[in-house]
């Protein structure tokens, strides 16, 4: 869609106002809105400014202006604007120059794919990112210098087994690790999946399929079709904004948070990847499940890369909470044949060269879609590049490894602090073609430190009382 095709678009939908969203560093919306009189084809040329000095990790105070140029191509109705609005996702912009701003991960997504064309590997990299999350009922907070506390609460949840529900408790409550996937009443939010699945394909995505997920109190997963990298990234960003929304406006809330409960299932976002030239899936071959050999080096080279890669994919100190052996989230390094306790997972995906892909099971849904997509694109490429064998693979239940068999398998690390710390030492491969600028890496380290780590270093928490008041 060209500018002027855009323009017509909007009016043609009755559009009265348009809005403008962008995504910050940390990998959420921001958006502002202007009245369609306002959508000229110089916007598309010139963008419109705003404040970048109040946006998570981007300019200071001194440098605040910023661009945002509206792509035409991501055009769409937003669907929860009372007013008719047309939508378009922004590439952000310097104002002195109109080029790209170096930390606006769109911009670097958008590098990454220019790179791996660049060396002549490949000319389409695949995304499928299947991204769980949980549907609450009630969710309440605090934290003061005296105090904290959170309180989760779900009419499905176990924990309302025995409660009063108006006189009557009809029970049906999905017990812990068994919300996969029973029929209604059991699964008490279908519809409410289905309405989300309805609103997603209006939006111009393939849902494939919706169901409840293994947790008790509402785990919910929806699968849409794969895309190549940047438009699978902007569609992300709409998956994510019709969820929430759709569950608003029915009076539930959710959360990607990759483990909000204990004792039960996280929410992950595994990630299907394949590499095309000229129409022709790379990753099919004679090799090891129907891969060929540069699969192999691509696997390679992820799991090489994944205790860098993991600042990326696994963002922030709640990951780490669902990274645990037991609970179906992959920590360990290998890659295997349909199996689900390897981080690396090789769909059993039949007979069909273009079904072909790996599966990398470790990232979760705080990831930056941007910037996780073009992070793990990068390490594949560089294993490819240097022939980065993956090693034999690991066919057998990793969950159930003896401690000594265990300890002979690399671990993604055990914190973000960790991760962190080798993106640190280990991120050069994120540099190359300048994709990961060393000031987009360093602002990042520097953020989740200053602003996630060290302020939950701090501050007690509730078990902490439990373990340590009377001692």
């Amino acid at each position: 869609m060209t500018a002027n095709e855009a323009i017509q678009f909007a009016k043609d939908k009755g559009a009265r106002m348009v809005d403008l969203k962008f995504c910050d560093m940390i990998g959420t919306w921001q958006h502002f809105s202007i009245p369609i009189g306002g959508l000229t084809s110089e916007v598309f040329e010139e963008g419109l400014g705003f404040d970048g000095s109040s946006i998570r990790g981007w300019r200071g105070i001194e440098e605040s202006d910023m661009v945002v140029k509206p792509d035409p191509a991501t055009a769409k109705m937003d669907p929860f604007m009372e007013v008719p609005t047309v939508s378009f996702i922004c590439d952000v912009v310097l104002p002195e120059t109109l080029e790209a701003y170096e930390r606006d991960p769109r911009n670097v997504l958008r590098k990454a794919v220019a790179y791996l064309k660049s060396t002549g590997v490949a000319d389409t990299a695949y995304f499928g990112p299947e991204a769980e999350f949980f549907i609450f009922d009630d969710i309440r907070y605090d934290q003061t210098n005296n105090g904290a506390f959170y309180q989760i609460d779900s009419d499905e949840g176990i924990w309302n087994s025995g409660r009063d529900e108006n006189g009557k408790n009809l029970g049906y409550k999905a017990r812990h690790k068994e919300g996969y996937f029973p029929v209604l009443p059991a699964d008490a939010q279908h519809d409410l999946r289905t309405e989300m699945s309805l609103e997603l394909e209006r939006a111009g995505m393939q849902v494939e399929r919706q169901h409840h997920e293994v947790a008790s109190g509402g785990q919910a997963e929806i699968n849409i079709k794969f895309d190549h990298a940047l438009a699978m990234a902007d569609k992300m960003m709409w998956f994510k904004y019709i969820i929430r929304n759709v569950a608003r406006r029915n009076g539930k809330t959710v959360t990607f948070m990759p483990k909000p409960l204990y004792g039960d299932n996280g929410s992950g976002m595994h990630v299907h990847m394949s590499l095309w030239k000229d129409g022709q899936n790379l990753f099919a071959g004679n090799k090891y499940a129907g891969l060929s050999e540069m699969a192999l080096y691509y696997i390679g080279g992820v799991l090489k890369h994944a205790p860098a890669l993991c600042a990326f994919i696994n963002p922030t100190t709640n990951s780490y909470k669902r990274l645990v052996p037991g609970f179906e989230a992959p920590i360990k390094l290998a890659y295997s044949f349909k199996n689900r306790s390897a981080a690396m997972r090789i769909p059993n995906s039949g007979p069909n060269p273009k079904a072909k892909r790996i599966e990398f099971r470790t990232p979760d849904p705080m990831a930056n879609i941007y910037l996780a997509q073009a992070a793990l694109l990068m390490a594949g490429l560089d294993g490819i590049m240097n022939k980065i064998h993956p090693g034999e693979p690991l066919d057998k239940d990793i969950y159930g490894l003896s401690p000594q068999e265990a300890a002979k398998v690399p671990s993604i690390p055990g914190s973000l602090e960790e991760s962190l710390q080798n993106l640190k030492k280990h991120g050069d491969f994120l540099k190359k073609g300048d994709v990961f600028p060393e000031d987009m890496i360093d602002t990042w380290i520097n953020y989740k430190m200053d602003k996630e780590i060290r302020p939950i270093q701090q501050r007690p928490v509730p078990y902490e009382f439990h373990l340590y008041y009377d001692m």
